[in-house]
């Protein structure tokens, strides 16, 4: 038994805080009797960025060197966050292992969190380090003429910090690791936890070569087109060098790969040790699209949801790609409207429960 009290002390938010969003979990499904116990069911881990997401869009021509009119908007962001918001949204049970700074954005961060079902018991709160921050600035057409970011609080996301939370990851049934992890945390992941399915996001061209010696290891791999050419040593020209990109990190041991082309879909590949791979193909249904920003982050979220609920491989990918659908259909990165019951009117099926 667990008092609010205790628990608003814990997670340092307020009481009232946590009223509400023990009575939001209660509501779902979540949390069963008075002592707050969690239901009993399989358990995703995400382990990586969470940060605070600024943006700024001028309502005038942009006139470098002076202060523009316009507007700012911020909201919670982070790779792993981002999937963990999805994920929870489509009912999975959800632990985020992250580090946020005790500050104002920090509280914004796990209150959010919170609030969509995420667990933060397993994120950090840096007494010295500020909340990650990713700024952005649009011009009055919408299009991004700069973007900063600072996530030096993650350098303290590293093995030492990881290991208080071995027991956590042990048992989680599934991990994501994001690249936005330095290079002793991952070693740390991949080397020191004991676990058979983990799905990476390689975040960026930049961040992807972080997890190229631990290709061996990983489950799930879903790469954009950039990333999958730096991690399989493989040029992309046409639609037919895909097979060959997916073959090419089967033989370095990645289980299964989904490739993100951007507005032309995704394609996807099983590795089969006894015939060719299984691969699917698909595109997106001709729709308007809102927003594209947060379509990898609910494509990521799918597949974990699918894999959790134990689905066919074929629903599983098939799944993931209308939930990145569902995603472009609001103007926000997270679309508040997804879940599982959702994604399966989309997909026109009866939900599966």
């Amino acid at each position: 038994m667990i008092a609010q009290q205790e628990l608003a002390e814990k997670l340092n938010i307020t009481r009232s805080a946590v009223a509400g969003h023990i009575m939001n979990l209660t509501n779902k499904g979540l949390i069963k009797g008075k002592g707050y116990i969690l239901t009993s069911e399989p358990t995703a881990v995400l382990v990586g960025g969470a940060n605070m997401d600024l943006c700024g869009k001028a309502s005038v021509p942009l006139l470098n060197g002076d202060s523009n009119p316009g507007t700012i908007h911020s909201s919670p962001g982070g790779v792993a966050r981002n999937i963990a918001d999805n994920l929870a949204r489509l009912g999975s049970k959800v632990e985020l292992v992250s580090c946020v700074g005790n500050d104002q954005w920090g509280e914004q961060l796990l209150s959010a969190s919170l609030a969509a079902g995420i667990g933060i018991e397993h994120v950090v709160r840096s007494p010295t380090g500020a909340t990650a921050t990713y700024l952005s600035i649009h011009d009055a057409d919408g299009e991004m003429q700069l973007a900063l970011n600072d996530m030096r609080i993650l350098e303290q996301l590293d093995a030492s910090a990881l290991a208080k939370h071995k027991a956590l990851l042990n048992r989680s049934d599934l991990l994501l690791i994001d690249a936005n992890l330095h290079d002793d945390a991952l070693a740390y992941l991949f080397n020191c936890i004991d676990h058979r399915q983990v799905y990476v996001d390689p975040v960026s061209a930049n961040k992807a070569a972080r997890i190229k010696p631990y290709l061996s290891q990983i489950t799930l791999l879903k790469p954009n087109l950039i990333e999958a050419e730096l991690l399989s040593g493989v040029r992309y020209h046409d639609e037919r060098d895909l097979p060959t990109m997916c073959q090419a990190l089967h033989d370095f041991g990645v289980q299964q790969v989904v490739i993100s082309l951007g507005a032309g879909g995704i394609y996807a590949s099983q590795a089969d040790v006894n015939t060719s791979p299984q691969t699917l193909r698909l595109t997106p249904a001709s729709s308007q699209v809102v927003n594209v920003t947060g379509a990898g982050d609910a494509l990521m979220a799918g597949l974990m949801h699918a894999k959790l609920q134990n689905w066919s491989w074929h629903t599983r990918i098939e799944f993931a790609f209308a939930c990145a659908h569902l995603a472009t259909q609001s103007s926000d990165t997270i679309n508040p409207h997804i879940s599982q019951r959702a994604v399966h009117r989309f997909m026109e099926i009866p939900d599966v429960q």
